[in-house]
């Protein structure tokens, strides 16, 4: 069972990253397998949550702005990031501050 992401209370950050796909995998899901397992292993990584239908949608949480771009710049994580438009038809990244949580 998938369960929503685990958070610490806020605030701390939220990247997310909505898309639509191109057509085919193109390598997508391994690479897609390898960046969250390398994204779970960086200081800062709080969690990550994702759904795909016509729009995917993926937050992955961060307890800093610093963390966040220390994972933008990171190599390993640059080299599918030049893959985009093998990818993605469109997609938009937003970063946000997390003030509030509840829920059960």
């Amino acid at each position: 069972m998938t369960v929503p992401a685990s958070t610490p209370q806020p605030p701390y950050y939220a990247v997310i990253f909505t898309s639509t796909r191109t057509d085919g995998d193109n390598g997508y899901a391994e690479v897609a397998r390898q960046m969250l397992e390398l994204a779970s292993s960086q200081p800062g990584f709080l969690g990550f949550e994702s759904a795909r239908q016509e729009i995917g949608i993926s937050v992955s949480y961060w307890d800093s702005l610093e963390a966040i771009k220390a994972w933008k710049e990171n190599m390993e994580h640059r080299k599918p990031q030049g893959r985009a438009r093998d990818w993605y038809r469109t997609f938009r990244v937003r970063v946000c501050r997390v003030e509030r949580e509840y829920g059960f």
